[in-house]
């Protein structure tokens, strides 16, 4: 399993930063990788929505739709894509912090299926493709440099 751990500070309210994050198909916006972003269905999101990403990772592009499995706004927000060669889990919460909302961004990949062979790697190519797109998300979020992040 490879993981993904950073946190940004933003001028946006938490209402602000979960509205613009639970629309995950603002994602196109601000992570190079996804070439490709849309919701699934109408409305605002809420638990249960659905959003198809393509991106490009390992040199392929990987097409996968993630669901909305937790939504507490404007504490929290989580989303599951899973494939028969991977497992995405991503976690975003907000808190007040300093007069800033601070973001944490919590993301795991698990391969599947033979391609389990080749997770000690997996986490070397994860770790750079979340921090080109975390240098996005602090430029959508108009944030200040990231408090903290590891891979």
């Amino acid at each position: 399993m490879a993981r993904y751990l950073a946190t940004i500070d933003t001028p946006m309210t938490p209402e602000q930063a979960c509205a613009y994050l639970s629309d995950f198909a603002n994602a196109g916006e601000w992570d190079p990788s996804v070439v490709q972003a849309r919701r699934l269905g109408d409305g605002p999101p809420r638990l249960g929505s659905q959003f198809r990403l393509v991106a490009r990772f390992l040199g392929r592009s990987n097409e996968l739709t993630y669901t909305i499995t937790e939504f507490d706004p404007p504490h929290a927000v989580s989303f599951r894509a899973e494939s028969p060669t991977v497992i995405s889990l991503d976690r975003i919460s907000f808190g007040a912090h300093g007069g800033m909302t601070r973001v944490t961004y919590d993301a795991r990949l698990t391969l599947r299926g033979p391609l389990r062979l080749i997770d000690p790697l997996l986490g070397l190519a994860f770790g750079q493709l979340a921090r080109r797109a975390l240098v996005g998300l602090r430029a959508a979020l108009g944030a200040q440099a990231p408090a903290g992040a590891s891979a």
